[in-house]
């Protein structure tokens, strides 16, 4: 960690005299020594520094960083270098320098995780990590089942819904209580597998992308692994945001995307398998580019643009200058701000809970009795409209429909005050009861 500030502040300081457009994105980034993270969540001063390493559009409030989270600007620049070196080096670049330094992303990935690097296989996002997962599990048999729930990723379903026409296998499908509550969740997924022996695989997400719900995911691995249940970890929204190690999840496939809460640019993630269980997962189309005992064998993205990848040490450093626990307390703190402030409303339903362990930064909310899909564009499209805060609305959860709000690190406490606001003044003017 000392080590990637250093190489954070220097980074800064090379970059100060190209900085015509920013000269505040050149400031150092220092976290404070001997600051407990969750008094920092609350220091503006300093997360205005952190903002400023951030090009963000003036136009709008961005409520809704889980689609794609924004590179900082050391990233933004190393990724401008990559692609012009690129093009520069051609397939030079692609048949020499790339290979070794494509393993040293996958070092480096491996290391904050605590596993190996051959435990990890670079993606071009975690959706494509999931379909090669999902499609090439391999220990299916006609007449299993297979399980997901009402709140996982809308793709990573559609992969499971296919598996039956493969595999010969059938779906069971689960709802998520609402509210949920960590003892909830669990004795949903403990009723499910009792009550559907034949399921052997089960998605599961860290957290989902409709609510920002986080599910006790080691809890539910251990529970089905007792009952012979293979788990898919989506933790593509998770990594980032949250403070955890593949050790605290103990799954033996994952999926990770780098550019949402890693501040990688677009089209990179990758995927885990446990060293172990490699051979249960099919090589993808039969490729022969790797031998089969190795895990890049189950990935293949043909030709693709790698500077994603080469800039992927400069966006772990800036994760690693700030750290995971202070980047967790801050994006907690923003989220508790603007959902109290909700509560007080009293029609405004928060779905994602207050539980301590249960959330990050995504949050999901409905107004009472607004639960259609109109409803929440409308409410999506007023909060843009009236006051210039862009959030989302979401589809998918068995209650309904809901607007996703999620803040990031340059989010500053107006902002969440803001959304805040603009939620009492459309109860106000629509009569929310």
């Amino acid at each position: 960690m000392t080590l990637s500030r250093r190489r954070m502040v220097a980074g800064f300081g090379a970059l100060a005299a190209g900085a015509a457009i920013r000269p505040a994105a050149a400031e150092a980034l220092t976290v404070p020594p001997g600051v407990a993270p969750e008094l920092l969540a609350r220091d503006e001063r300093f997360w205005g520094t952190v903002a400023r390493q951030f090009q963000v559009s003036p136009d709008f409030v961005n409520l809704e960083n889980g689609y794609y989270g924004i590179m900082p600007d050391t990233v933004r620049r190393a990724y401008h270098h990559h692609v012009d070196h690129l093009n520069e080096r051609s397939s030079h670049l692609l048949r020499t320098e790339y290979k070794p330094r494509a393993d040293e992303v996958r070092e480096r990935i491996a290391a904050l995780l605590g596993v190996t690097g051959n435990e990890i296989a670079l993606t071009r996002g975690g959706t494509e990590a999931l379909q090669n997962l999902i499609a090439g599990y391999n220990r299916l048999r006609p007449g299993d089942a297979i399980m997901y729930a009402d709140l996982d990723y809308h793709s990573a379903q559609y992969v499971m819904n296919w598996l039956p026409a493969r595999r010969g296998v059938h779906v069971e499908r689960i709802v998520i209580p609402e509210p949920a509550t960590r003892q909830a969740v669990l004795d949903t997924y403990e009723r499910a597998l009792n009550q559907h022996s034949k399921v052997r695989l089960l998605l599961l997400s860290h957290m989902n992308n409709r609510t920002g719900l986080v599910t006790p995911v080691r809890e539910i691995v251990a529970m089905a692994r007792r009952r012979g249940v293979d788990v898919i970890v989506d933790a593509a929204h998770s990594w980032g945001q949250l403070d955890f190690t593949l050790a605290d999840l103990d799954a033996d496939f994952a999926i990770f995307s780098l550019h949402k809460w890693m501040g990688v640019p677009l089209g990179a993630g990758f995927l885990y398998i446990r060293d172990g269980r490699l051979a249960d997962i099919d090589l993808l189309y039969n490729d022969e580019t790797y031998p089969a005992s190795d895990i890049r064998s189950r990935v293949h993205s043909g030709t693709m643009n790698v500077a994603p990848h080469l800039t992927v040490d400069t966006a772990l450093d800036f994760h690693e200058a700030l750290g995971a626990k202070v980047k967790q307390a801050r994006l907690r703190f923003l989220r508790d701000r603007w959902v109290r402030q909700a509560h007080e409303l009293g029609s405004v339903q928060i779905l994602t809970p207050d539980e301590p362990g249960m959330y990050g930064a995504i949050t999901a909310f409905r107004l009472h009795g607004r639960t259609s899909k109109d409803d929440n564009v409308a409410i999506a499209d007023d909060l843009m409209t009236r006051h210039r805060i862009f959030t989302v609305a979401r589809s998918g959860m068995s209650g309904g429909d809901a607007v996703r709000v999620t803040p990031a690190l340059f989010t500053s406490a107006g902002d969440v005050d803001r959304l805040a606001a603009a939620l009492k003044d459309i109860c106000a003017r629509t009569g929310c009861r």
